[in-house]
């Protein structure tokens, strides 16, 4: 068995791939809280500010998935199908679960 060098497996940094998981995250959220006219005022001035950074941190943690999988990316076939399917599946709930856990307490009752 060869060992390959960490350039070879990894296209772009780990840094890259978080921000760009991130970044969509974030325009996602921003769109979605943008839509809110009247906050109630218990919940503060800056309501909005912990919803945007849980789902930055949620579409990161999304990008380093889709990081980790590309080890088995470069193999082609089905296992790089099942890595892409595998990177979507996490990123997808990981958006999910960091709009729940952004939300609540404001928009999330």
């Amino acid at each position: 068995m060869t060992t390959q060098n960490v350039s070879e497996i990894h296209s772009a940094s780990m840094t890259k791939r978080m921000v760009q998981g991130a970044v969509p995250a974030v325009i996602l959220m921003a769109i979605f809280i943008s839509g809110v006219d009247n906050p109630d005022p218990a919940w503060g001035t800056y309501w909005w500010i912990r919803p945007i950074l849980v789902m930055a941190f949620a579409g990161a943690m999304g990008g380093v998935c889709y990081y980790f999988m590309d080890h088995f990316r470069i193999l082609g076939g089905w296992q790089k199908v099942a890595a892409n399917i595998v990177s979507v599946i996490v990123y997808v709930i990981g958006l999910w679960m960091g709009s729940v856990l952004g939300l609540v307490g404001t928009l999330w009752n």
